[in-house]
């Protein structure tokens, strides 16, 4: 039981290392390039006078606001997620292949018992991505568990079903409801975990 556990959680940390690894420059020159074109969107005539001119102001940015630096992270999570569900995968012949997934930690493959940490990565993948949401946006959402919990599983919902259905479109990966599910429970988790950490805030 022992060794069962140890090997879980290698795997479990192993996969989200590589995770992390294998995206993060990519996921951090988008994040720098889509704040560009936050700029240009709401700042248009501070950022809009050469490439000079858009880095000082990018830079004057990210100093000043706090709204900002939460936007860049949030789209530096968001990309992430996406190169580990869409940007980064094979296609397949067949997206609707299995339809309902894997729900637990072990697999049948060639009739032996495999283990696999996919529904309890897709828990951990959504936690950062609501609360990070959640933080960005938290004037909107409201401070009580009850709301910031509904606004978390909508989120996480949303965001992944548009996942699988991309997927499904796409043949990148396969449409699975287990992830569905096990998204909006990471992403309940998320912003529970970011309730909890402004409660302690205030009490400290």
């Amino acid at each position: 039981m022992m060794k069962e556990t140890i090997d879980l959680f290698g795997k479990i940390l192993t996969n989200i290392l590589t995770v992390l690894y294998e995206p993060f420059g990519f996921s951090l020159l988008l994040s720098f390039l889509a704040m560009f074109f936050y700029l240009y969107a709401y700042e248009p005539t501070a950022a809009g006078k050469g490439w000079k001119s858009a880095i000082v102001t990018w830079y004057q940015k990210f100093k000043e606001s706090v709204f900002f630096r939460k936007m860049f992270l949030l789209v530096f999570v968001t990309s992430m997620i996406l190169f580990r569900t869409l940007l980064n995968r094979n296609l397949w012949l067949n997206p609707l292949s299995n339809v309902m997934g894997g729900w637990g930690i072990w697999e049948n493959v060639n009739g032996e018992q495999k283990l696999t940490t996919e529904c309890i990565e897709n828990v951990i993948m959504m936690v950062p991505f609501t609360s990070m949401v959640i933080w960005t946006f938290q004037e909107k959402m409201g401070s009580s568990w009850k709301k910031i919990l509904w606004y978390s599983g909508k989120i996480a919902f949303i965001f992944s079903i548009s996942i699988e259905v991309l997927q499904l479109f796409l043949r990148l990966g396969t449409f699975q409801l287990s992830d569905l599910f096990y998204n909006t429970v990471g992403g309940m988790i998320g912003g529970l975990m970011y309730y909890g950490i402004t409660k302690a805030k205030k009490h400290l």
